[in-house]
């Protein structure tokens, strides 16, 4: 993963901005933190776990040192190209000796080294006060030198003394960061009325939360609700989660991808009596006696075996030279849900595998995806997608198309059916195929021919695997 440069070092103090580990990103949420300020680190170490709008991925440091500061929080989301944190790398000259004289300049001297997150702020200074304008006209005269008064005691003069009488000062503003500032104002809650509790008077997420629940409980304990009555606040009985990361990309893409390619759905009814006993033999082989083999596998396998037959399915639309591009790889994408949303990572050149090396990547893709440890590079690149609906007890159902891609499909629960098997009606297998295809390139006879060659296939695998190869 290219990592972006650090910022020119000044006084030995790298600065690391967020990079673009993806394609053309513009932002990612920080999950975590591994280093703390005063942690020594390594060029290559592991310093904090980002999710894009892509995948979870962790970022290494281009460089070595003292960690001085992170400049975000863990659940922030930051702009690439922001700073994120700042390391000593050893190579400054330290602070001023004692007694040397400063090198800043008057201005420089003005202004109090800024907190993080709020620039720069003028120091206090005192200003001498205006002289009164004589009164002017020609009745004006010297006005008599004042009689001579005894000695008082001198005392020391206070600045207020010193520069007389002027406005009240504003009271200072609690120090807080922007995502704890910004928490406050949800909460309705007033910073000033927070006692902090972090370093230097900084003022916590966890300091807000408290000062929250504090000014919350009072005003239930006055006014307790009635038991009979009928909750009417809709806000207390819902939940709000943030659509950002892997969801938000989704949701784009989907509504992208819904509204841009004109969809069409085909369905059909298949037997896979035979399918399902061809896994439970493959499963006491000892070349997948590491792998665990599901009837997935083999809709993949029945897939690529499909493709290979009509390649013109493994497509995509070039708008800008008005194009169809026919690939001659295919790089299976696997839908698969996570707990950060819905993922489409892919299986690079799976029409060249064999059975058991297809297994042993479906495995690890899969793994990867549920443990939010996809890369972008596995998100990339897709070329057509399967994905298992019956594992949620679904039947069938329209699946959108992938971005880029020209073709998806669905495949749902296995039930025991009523079908006519050799002329005599039996329990048998059965289960639904929905082919979701992009009528700008897949007319209806190629879009019915790939389905119908991938059901044949589920019928008969041995078959259609000694027929097609």
């Amino acid at each position: 993963m290219a990592i972006q440069k650090s910022e020119p070092s000044v006084g030995g103090v790298q600065s690391f901005r967020l990079p673009d580990v993806g394609e053309g990103l513009v932002e990612a949420e920080l999950l975590t933190w591994y280093v703390k300020p005063g942690d020594e680190i390594e060029v290559n170490q592991m310093i904090c776990e980002i999710e894009t709008a892509k995948a979870v991925v962790e970022l290494p440091s281009p460089f070595a040192g003292t960690v001085r500061e992170l400049l975000a929080e863990e659940g922030q989301t930051v702009e690439v190209g922001a700073v994120i944190i700042t390391v000593d790398d050893g190579t400054g000259g330290g602070s001023p000796a004692e007694g040397a004289p400063s090198e800043k300049a008057p201005a420089e001297e003005e202004r109090e080294k800024p907190l993080v997150g709020y620039g720069e702020r003028a120091a206090s200074t005192q200003r001498r006060p205006r002289r009164r304008p004589a009164p002017s006209g020609p009745a004006s005269a010297p006005a008599p030198e004042p009689e001579p008064k005894a000695a008082e005691p001198v005392r020391p003069s206070t600045p207020a003394e010193e520069t007389g009488p002027g406005p009240v000062p504003a009271p200072e503003r609690p120090l807080a960061k922007p995502p704890v500032r910004k928490l406050a104002r949800d909460l309705g809650v007033d910073l000033a009325s927070v006692t902090p509790t972090g370093e230097g008077g900084v003022v916590t997420r966890e300091d807000v939360r408290s000062a929250a629940e504090a000014a919350q409980a009072p005003a239930a304990q006055a006014a307790p609700e009635p038991e009979a009555a009928p909750r009417t606040d809709r806000a207390a009985r819902e939940r709000r989660i943030p659509v950002k990361g892997v969801r938000k990309h989704t949701a784009a893409a989907m509504v992208n991808s819904a509204f841009t390619a004109p969809h069409v759905t085909e369905f059909l009814q298949v037997d896979v009596t035979r399918t399902m006993k061809a896994v439970a033999r493959l499963r006491e082989r000892p070349d997948f006696a590491d792998v665990r083999v599901s009837p997935l596998l083999l809709v993949a396998k029945a897939l690529l075996m499909a493709v290979r037959r009509h390649p013109e399915i493994n497509a995509s639309w070039d708008g800008d030279n008005q194009e169809i591009v026919v690939k001659d790889y295919v790089n299976l994408g696997i839908a698969a849900a996570t707990e950060r949303g819905l993922v489409v990572p892919n299986i690079k050149d799976a029409d060249a595998m064999a059975l058991p090396e297809l297994s042993a990547a479906l495995k690890r893709l899969t793994e990867t995806a549920r443990e939010g440890k996809t890369s972008p590079a596995d998100m990339s690149g897709g070329t057509i997608t399967v994905t298992n609906v019956g594992v949620f007890g679904v039947d069938a159902g329209t699946p959108i198309i992938n971005p880029g891609e020209a073709a998806i499909l669905a495949f749902g629960q296995i039930r025991d059916m009523p079908w006519v098997h050799k002329g005599e009606l039996k329990i048998r297998k059965v289960t639904t195929l929905s082919l979701s295809f992009d009528h700008r390139l897949v007319d209806g006879e190629l879009g019915s021919k790939v389905l119908r060659d991938v059901g044949a296939a589920l019928e008969d695998p041995e078959l259609t695997a000694l027929a097609w190869g």
